[in-house]
């Protein structure tokens, strides 16, 4: 049909340009259509249909337990139906919320205690809630925690997870807002806790990126080797956020959109920005050399600038601690999660078109 697979997500086929241009996202039997012509989109219906027997089911609205909800100047992806029937699995349908997912003071181990004489529920719980961060980077962070016990977990590990289900109770229709119209940018925020894990001492890497105001990526995850200070963490997850962006810049290219200026990426480390600009190996980074050499040439082919911003304004340090309600949904409000059930913030309006 004259489409072509990209390389960044083989999922994705496009094919044209400018108004002609057309995309298809297809995961199993389950395909989204999109385009600005929409006699291009009811062509690809007729010629798939030609082939296979498919049901058109309109507009987007639900796709793969995520619900689209559309307006002229605005589009939120969310999975309240999603988090609601996993509320109502887990019974914490009528349970009392709050308004953080994690306790700062309180750090998960994995021999802290006792260990659950049947751990398929708490891998259950985790597994739903890794689908459920596709819009829910706000709790990203408490998942991530979770992961690292799915062997052998204990009662405290379950005990964690129930106040995850209770802070989705809070606001479970809450998702991700993205404007019809945004600038051509990418912005990247990344930060690290070192020597975080209390079981291994490896560091979090955390980050963000946005597309123009949109947040369109994000990662918690723990760093695969033991950082030995905190600017290698910094610098590490520096390393990390460049891939991310570099591929998100691959992306773009595929759907025809090219930025002109290079990504931002915003830290809060004076340390691993100084590293990556001074051209001088010593002897505290020699060890990080193959990351410092990605970050260096990422620099100097412009793809990537550096800058450097409060830690008050970091908003990825959300993706790799636990913090108060209040530091938490400062961070939340900042990233443009938006609750589109949320009578507070206008609720859905008459032209709104939802699924539920």
């Amino acid at each position: 049909m004259g489409f072509k697979q990209t390389v960044p997500d083989n999922s994705l086929f496009v094919k044209g340009e400018g108004t002609s241009f057309m995309a298809l996202l297809g995961y199993v039997d389950d395909i989204v259509v999109a385009s600005t012509d929409l006699k291009l989109i009811q062509q690809v219906k007729v010629e798939l249909n030609d082939q296979f027997q498919i049901k058109d089911l309109g507009l987007l609205k639900y796709f793969l337990g995520l619900e689209i909800a559309r307006q002229k100047k605005e589009i939120a992806v969310s999975q309240r139906k999603y988090a609601l029937e996993l509320l109502d699995e887990a019974g914490f349908m009528d349970s009392k919320p709050v308004y953080s997912p994690t306790v700062p003071s309180h750090k998960l181990s994995k021999n802290e205690g006792e260990f659950l004489d049947d751990n398929v529920q708490y891998r259950r719980l985790v597994r739903k809630l890794l689908y459920l961060t596709i819009t829910r980077p706000d709790i990203s962070f408490a998942t991530q925690q979770f992961s690292q016990f799915l062997d052998k977990p204990t009662h405290l590990h379950l005990q964690a997870a129930h106040r995850v289900l209770r802070y989705i109770k809070n606001a479970p229709g809450q998702g991700l807002f993205f404007p019809t119209s945004s600038d051509i940018h990418l912005k990247a925020f990344y930060d690290s806790d070192w020597g975080a894990c209390v079981d291994s001492r490896k560091s979090i890497t955390g980050f963000c990126n946005f597309h123009g105001q949109a947040l369109i990526s994000w990662k918690s995850k723990k760093q695969a080797t033991i950082s030995r200070s905190s600017s290698e963490a910094e610098y590490r997850a520096l390393a990390a956020t460049a891939c991310e962006v570099q591929w998100l810049i691959y992306l773009l290219s595929e759907l025809g959109l090219h930025p002109k200026a290079p990504a931002a990426i915003y830290c809060d480390s004076k340390s691993a920005i100084a590293i990556s600009e001074n051209p001088v190996f010593h002897e505290r980074t020699k060890h990080i050399e193959i990351d410092f050499h990605l970050v260096r040439e990422k620099l100097h082919k412009g793809t990537v600038k550096l800058f450097h911003v409060a830690s008050g304004s970091q908003l990825a340090d959300i993706l790799t601690k636990a913090h108060c309600p209040a530091t938490f949904f400062s961070y939340v409000s900042k990233l443009g999660l938006f609750n589109l059930y949320n009578p507070a913030c206008g609720g859905l309006s008459d032209s709104a078109t939802l699924v539920g």
